[in-house]
């Protein structure tokens, strides 16, 4: 079996070759945008300096904000270690822009199971939710993979929807995840019937994989984590919120307290993780898309149905693997954790998470807990039994781990 797999990766590496070659071009760009921020934000020595206590209007802090606007072409950005996950900077920014009585619609059907449980929608129920201070919420389901356009410039051409949600990438969910193209033609759609309507977009695991991002091209507000593409796996905590001046003085009265918002908030020794990180973030993100390219196309050889394809357009660093049983699933998952550099020893299995509504397996050996930028794979156990894998901080580990988990489902 290893001659044979060993065989059919070599071939495979041939063969996804000509898309690893247009994923480095993508990576060149992102680097010189990167490259190009830090220079002409005029990044010191000075800047890796941290803060204590209350940081009050700290150089280092405030530079990593000017380089994330300038990146994201935003007027300002709020990035911060005192926002945990991209779960707790999106439920940030929602409460921040959302009233009692206001309404906010996801156009692109369910969102992420933790973030249902912000809402206020899914089966695990909050008294904190958005739902309990009379938030309305409503939805609309993509339709074959796309905006439903029509359905959408009905419903805001009543002037009475505040915000509109958009998750780029899919979730636990088997639809695709939204490109930058979709992206741009739903807003310029949206803006024919309405230019006052918040769009907001949940960036995370999409930063990056493409030439431009969602501010780019209309996008109000973007939201995203820190563990996941712009860290690196450097950045050991943290998250992000970019967009226009107003929006993100909201959010920052609600992380910090109103009439203090941006001006406090003590970095606690993250300046040097935060910018390394988004410093190696384009590379350590064409990485993890080289992995899934080369796990898309050796799985799919291999029997399984996989989505994306090796050759298809990406617009996210997951990788589905639809695997059919609850024991491959099991058995997948805990091979990638086999693999990794942490924990290896560790046998991972399905247990109860807060904010999921099924068990749920997690393997991920990683440096930093919960760091999907690094070599992770997960999923509910609930049919189909799809196997959710991100990360790579290199494209020689990715491998070696894809390999390791391939085994280890095929062989025990």
């Amino acid at each position: 079996m290893k001659q044979n797999l060993q065989e059919l990766r070599e071939k495979v590496e041939i063969e996804i070759a000509p898309i690893i070659k247009e994923i480095d071009k993508i990576c060149e760009k992102n680097s010189k945008k990167v490259l190009e921020a830090f220079q002409e934000c005029h990044l010191q020595e000075q800047h890796l300096n941290s803060y204590t206590g209350y940081g009050i209007d700290e150089p280092g802090r405030n530079k990593i904000e000017e380089i994330y606007s300038h990146i994201f072409k935003a007027e300002d950005s709020l990035v911060r270690a005192q926002l945990i996950s991209g779960t707790h900077a999106l439920a940030v920014t929602l409460s921040a822009l959302l009233r009692p009585n206001d309404t906010m619609i996801s156009i692109t059907g369910e969102p992420y199971d933790t973030l249902q449980t912000v809402i206020g929608i899914g089966k695990e129920k909050s008294e904190s939710s958005l739902k309990a201070y009379d938030i309305k919420y409503e939805q609309i389901d993509l339709v074959e993979n796309d905006f439903d356009y029509e359905k959408i410039k009905e419903r805001l051409s009543t002037n009475d929807v505040k915000l509109v949600e958009i998750q780029r990438s899919r979730g636990y969910s088997t639809r695709k995840s939204i490109n930058i193209d979709k992206i741009e033609k739903v807003i310029k759609e949206i803006r024919k019937v309405n230019t006052d309507v918040i769009i907001m977009v949940d960036n995370c695991y999409g930063e990056f994989v493409e030439e431009k991002e969602p501010t780019e091209v209309g996008a109000d507000i973007i939201v995203g984590s820190l563990m996941k593409n712009l860290g690196a796996g450097i950045a050991t905590s943290g998250a992000y919120i970019s967009g226009k001046k107003k929006l993100i003085e909201l959010c920052a009265e609600r992380l910090t307290a109103p009439g203090i918002g941006k001006e406090i908030g003590p970095s606690l020794n993250q300046n040097p993780l935060f910018i390394k990180g988004i410093f190696f973030a384009p590379s350590v993100v064409a990485s993890s898309l080289k992995t899934a390219v080369f796990a898309s196309c050796i799985l799919e050889k291999l029997g399984y149905n996989v989505e994306p394809k090796y050759n298809e357009k990406r617009a996210d660093i997951v990788q589905t693997i639809h695997l059919g049983e609850e024991n491959k699933l099991i058995k997948f998952c805990q091979g990638i954790q086999s693999g990794s550099p942490i924990d290896s020893d560790i046998i991972p299995y399905p247990g109860d998470m807060g904010g999921y509504e099924d068990k749920v397996i997690m393997a991920a050996g990683t440096f930093t807990q919960g760091s999907t930028i690094e070599l992770s794979c997960d999923g509910p156990i609930r049919e189909p039994y799809i196997a959710y894998m991100q990360g790579g901080l290199t494209y020689e580990y990715g491998k070696l781990g894809i390999m390791k988990a391939i085994e280890f489902m095929e062989n025990t």
